[in-house]
């Protein structure tokens, strides 16, 4: 063990060995914490209250082996973004504010036969196609517009409930993760609130990050790899990042007020309030997992129906078929989830089930793994990194080392540097768009310029670097990069 340690606002983190550094147990502390990250991405996490948001998850009832921050993290609500807590799923708990309010936040990228030659020429043609084609920004308006029996079928079916009313074909439910229904899901522990917020939403891209990009392939890593993802260079592919909008949002407020009602003694144990909890076993443990489920069904159902209307315009744009054009699903993976898994959780094999809580972290499992689809079990689960507008993003592959450093997780993204505030203090969207184009033949479009100035490239952290440090890690293989072409935002 290295001898170096890392000073940030009265927290020392000890390096463990190359990237690995460790806030050591001590008080009330259950168990350590760990950080993921190089020197110089450790220095932008230690900026906000990242670190001491992870030191508190520390205190969570049933936290197992110890808190982590991937290289991406930074402050969230209560929890950090880029955080991941195994929490016993017998003697733990479960935690909302671990989870996310955006529930099921995730990503999904398609696949094309189109290059990037192909393309180019009809680039402001696809972003005003789209933009005009997929609703996005606040409030409501979807591509579906549902009655309170069909919202409970989503939220109970996930994507089958897309199969069967046209908006995916069979393959899609393959290549997602859980194939688009999480078991488990219970519509009724969802609030009529809830569902009332949702059904005007199915099928939207929201506002904020989310986004829907058209990429080309810059980049191939790994051959083998690549082949079996259906990836090469100068290749098309389109990236969809949305969550579960209002009906999400709304399930995790409606549990965190009644944790604060039901379980006020586990909440005076905990440094922040925001962490509130409810004792694995309990009803409210049971309801809002129920709810969660069913919630994560919603967000697979809004990313399945914006992907098959990003068919439909590809169809128009480029006169011919979606099929013609091979734009199939390569992979869906959530970022803000908690599922429970059975992992190794000592040097002696015990096995355990665990709550795990993955909030603004991808699930990373390696090769082999049961829950790999069988498409890709021989070389890993596909993990879908997003950049910021400006820069690449990644796909990676489960590492083989994922299971025994962080629960079979990676990061889930480049991680904010700035808060949208301060971003719009610093940035003025229409001069963003406008150097993006000129400079990097980017063509962006969105409902304001705010929101281009929140999500502006410097906002951003280096996502080559966390790309980096987890492919070093093994905890998630470079296989790909891409480079954007067409952006729309909310």
């Amino acid at each position: 063990m290295s001898n170096t340690t890392f000073d940030a606002d009265g927290i020392t983190l000890e390096q463990v060995r190359e990237y690995v550094w460790e806030i050591p147990q001590e008080g009330e502390m259950r168990v350590p914490a760990r950080v993921f990250a190089s020197e110089a991405l450790l220095e932008q996490i230690q900026d906000d209250k990242t670190l001491q948001q992870l030191k508190n998850t520390t205190h969570l009832p049933g936290i197992t082996n110890y808190a982590i921050c991937m290289p991406d993290g930074h402050q969230g609500y209560g929890f950090p973004v880029g955080g991941v807590g195994a929490l016993d799923a017998e003697n733990g708990c479960i935690s909302p504010g671990a989870v996310g309010y955006d529930i099921n936040c995730g990503v999904r990228m398609m696949r094309t036969n189109l290059t990037y030659d192909e393309l180019q020429g009809n680039e402001r043609e696809l972003v005003d196609s789209l933009f005009a084609n997929v609703p996005s920004g606040l409030g409501g308006g979807g591509i579906v517009e549902a009655g309170v029996d069909t919202v409970d079928e989503i939220l109970a079916r996930g994507v089958d409930w897309a199969l069967e009313n046209g908006h995916a074909v069979e393959e899609d439910l393959l290549h997602c993760e859980d194939e688009g229904m999480r078991e488990g899901a219970d519509p009724e522990k969802v609030s009529q609130k809830a569902k009332d917020r949702g059904k005007n939403q199915i099928g939207s891209l929201g506002s904020g990050n989310h986004f829907l990009e058209v990429q080309r392939v810059t980049d191939v890593f790994d051959g083998d790899v690549g082949t079996a993802y259906g990836l090469e260079e100068d290749q098309i592919v389109v990236l969809i990042h949305c969550g579960s909008r209002g009906l999400g949002h709304q399930t995790c407020n409606d549990y965190l007020r009644k944790i604060e009602k039901q379980h006020q003694g586990l909440l005076d144990q905990l440094p922040d309030r925001e962490l509130a909890a409810a004792p694995a076993g309990s009803q409210l443990a049971e309801d809002y997992y129920g709810a969660m489920n069913a919630a994560i069904n919603f967000a697979w159902v809004n990313r399945q129906l914006i992907m098959h209307r990003t068919r439909q315009v590809f169809e128009r744009v480029f006169d011919r078929s979606w099929q013609e054009m091979e734009m199939d699903l390569l992979y869906d993976v959530a970022h803000n989830i908690a599922k429970k898994e059975t992992h190794v959780v000592d040097d002696e094999g015990t096995e355990r089930e665990l709550y795990v809580h993955r909030k603004g972290a991808t699930r990373a499992f390696p090769a082999g793994h049961p829950e790999v689809p069988n498409a890709y079990r021989d070389v890993g689960q596909p993990v879908i990194i997003p950049g910021s507008m400006g820069a690449g993003s990644y796909i990676l592959r489960g590492g083989e080392n994922s299971m025994d450093l962080t629960f079979g997780s990676t990061a889930h993204g480049a991680g904010r540097l700035m808060s949208r505030t301060q971003a719009k203090d610093e940035f003025w969207g229409g001069d963003v768009q406008q150097e993006l184009e000129d400079q990097d033949q980017i063509y962006v479009k969105a409902q304001s310029g705010a929101t281009v100035a929140e999500e502006a490239p410097g906002v951003y952290k280096d996502v080559d670097e966390v790309v980096r440090v987890s492919d070093e890690l093994g905890i998630g293989d470079r296989v790909a990069r891409t480079y954007p072409v067409c952006n729309i935002k909310g």
